[in-house]
C-alpha cells in the first residue's frame, strides 16, 4: 500500500486529489496538512511513502517546507503539486529536492502515473520541462539575477510581475504588507532594479510569467 500525505491548504483540492486517488486499491491518503507546521508534524508521526506538497502554503512557502523535509527526510519522495505553470517554479522545486512537478490543472490525468513513478524512485517532469533543464545545463555557470533570490524572494517577485498588488500578496501568502514591501526590497536590490515594470520586463524575458 503506497501511503500518502496531501499537504494543499484548500479543501477544495484536497478532496478533489482524494476522489482521483479513491479507485486505486493499492493507494491510501493517511494524513492531510494544511499548513507548513503539520505537514512536518504527520510526516514525523506517520510511515508515509510519498507527500504530495502545493508549493504555496500559509506562513511557509512549499519550497521552504521541501527543503526541511528532504534535509530530514532525505529518502522520502515529495511531488510538488502547484497551480502556476512549470516555467515559473519546477526547475526550482527539483533543485530543492522535489522528485516530480504537477500542475493542479493535469492532476486529474497524471496523478497516479505521477506518484507510482516518484514512488518507484523515478522523476515526474513534462518533455517540455525535461527540454529546459537540458537547455539550462548548457548556458554559462553565471546566475541570472532570479536565481540569487531566496524562495520566498522569488515568490513575491512572481506576484509582483504578474501584477499583482502588494496588499492582495500579504492575503495570500498570510504577511504583512510591510513584510511584503521588505521582501519587493530585496528583490529589487539583488536585481538591480527600481521598477515594477523592470521587473514585469525581466519576467517576461525568461518565460517567468505568461
Amino acid at each position: 500500500m503506497i501511503k500518502i500525505l496531501i499537504g494543499d491548504d484548500h479543501v477544495l483540492i484536497r478532496e478533489g486529489l482524494k476522489k482521483v486517488l479513491k479507485s486505486e486499491k493499492d493507494m491510501s491518503v493517511v494524513a492531510e496538512a494544511e499548513n507548513a507546521s503539520d505537514v512536518l508534524k504527520f510526516v514525523q508521526e506517520k510511515q508515509l511513502d510519498i507527500v504530495v506538497l502545493d508549493i504555496t502554503m500559509p506562513g511557509r512557502s512549499g519550497l521552504d517546507i521541501l527543503k526541511e523535509l528532504k534535509k530530514f527526510h532525505p529518502k522520502l519522495p515529495v511531488l510538488v503539486l502547484s497551480m502556476h505553470a512549470e516555467e515559473r517554479y519546477a526547475v526550482r522545486a527539483l533543485k530543492a529536492g522535489a522528485s516530480g512537478y504537477l500542475t493542479k490543472q493535469s492532476a486529474g490525468d497524471e496523478l497516479v502515473a505521477a506518484i507510482r513513478k516518484v514512488v518507484s524512485g523515478g522523476k515526474h517532469i513534462s518533455t517540455k520541462l525535461a527540454e529546459r533543464l537540458a537547455s539550462e545545463l548548457e548556458k554559462p555557470k553565471e546566475k541570472a539575477y532570479h536565481e540569487t533570490l531566496s524562495n520566498r524572494e522569488y515568490q513575491v517577485f512572481c506576484k509582483i510581475a504578474s501584477g499583482e498588488s502588494i496588499q492582495d500578496i500579504a492575503e495570500e501568502l498570510s504577511l504583512s504588507q510591510s513584510t511584503v514591501n521588505t521582501y519587493r526590497q530585496r528583490v529589487m536590490e539583488k536585481m538591480h532594479m527600481s521598477t515594477n515594470a523592470e521587473l514585469i520586463r525581466y519576467a517576461l524575458e525568461y518565460q517567468l510569467i505568461d
